[in-house]
């Protein structure tokens, strides 16, 4: 009698910008006797991890750098009055980056500014809020609408222990997760 043993490995690693890179490995291999499980798992472990290691070593593309106040602006004018005429602005004020969409967020611009204020403000490193967005909601953080933005500020507020809506949060809360 044969056994199917099949294992995957996945690695994320957090980017500048709130990007990230992610690779996953999934090995299928047929084995004939039970007492040989744990050697060859330990193999196929061995394998993967140095698979997934080495195609995340080539790096691929890279967003451009956040400007140095943090805000994820793009070309660092900000909307203000000393911007050149023809710097691009996404029709609040704000400049857009290059023009192209790349540091587009879907949720609001008050929710944008809030989650980079409150990362800014509390040196979160963006890196773990990324993450924290990716473990909420499967996606990074630009890519949030409005709904799981609002959830990803209550996780923010619950975290610095900030109010939010007149409450004051001191403790994280513990949430169900589904298996």
């Amino acid at each position: 009698m044969s056994l199917i043993l099949e294992a995957n490995y996945s690695k994320k690693i957090g980017l500048p910008g709130y990007s990230s890179h992610q690779f996953m490995v999934t090995l299928r291999t047929e084995i004939t006797d039970i007492n040989t499980v744990q050697a060859e798992s330990d193999r196929l472990y061995g394998l993967l991890q140095t698979a997934v290691d080495n195609a995340l070593q080539k790096v691929g593309y890279l967003p451009e750098a956040a400007p140095k106040n943090g805000n994820g602006n793009g070309n660092g004018y900000n909307g203000h009055a000393n911007a050149p005429s023809n710097a691009p602005r996404n029709g609040n004020g704000h400049s857009n980056g290059n023009g192209n969409g790349s540091d587009r967020w879907v949720c609001s611009d008050k929710q944008r500014d809030l989650v980079l204020k409150i990362t800014d403000e509390n040196h979160l490193d963006k890196n773990a809020v990324e993450q924290l967005a990716q473990e909420r909601f499967g996606k990074n953080v630009k890519a949030l609408n409005k709904l799981e933005a609002s959830g990803l500020i209550d996780e923010l507020f619950v975290m610095t222990g900030q109010k939010n809506n007149g409450r004051r949060f001191n403790a994280r809360p513990t949430y169900a997760r589904s298996a």
